[in-house]
């Protein structure tokens, strides 16, 4: 019974400890996140870094759609244009 309850203290203390770790990564990230964004403020050149990164962004949005908006051929489409691919060249 003493093992039990042993057990269940070091879950209990496991997640509080992941808890913490996660909270102090979130905490870093975004104090390193304000600092970028405090520098790039600064930066003379700020209206075309915007620019490029607004351009840089676009570019990944319509990868992006390329990628998951376009259904990709059917299946049996494919075989059929295959086939026809071999019957044709059988033919010559």
């Amino acid at each position: 019974m003493t093992r039990e309850v042993g057990r269940h203290e070091g879950l209990d203390q496991r997640a509080v400890l992941l808890a913490a770790g996660l909270a102090d990564l979130a905490v870093s990230t975004v104090g390193t996140a304000v600092g970028t964004v405090r520098g790039l403020l600064r930066r003379s050149d700020a209206a075309e870094l915007a620019a490029d990164a607004e351009h840089d962004l676009m570019a990944r949005g319509r990868l992006a759609l390329d990628r998951y908006a376009t259904a990709p051929p059917a299946h049996l489409e494919i075989l059929a244009r295959h086939a026809l691919t071999r019957r044709a060249a059988e033919d010559v």
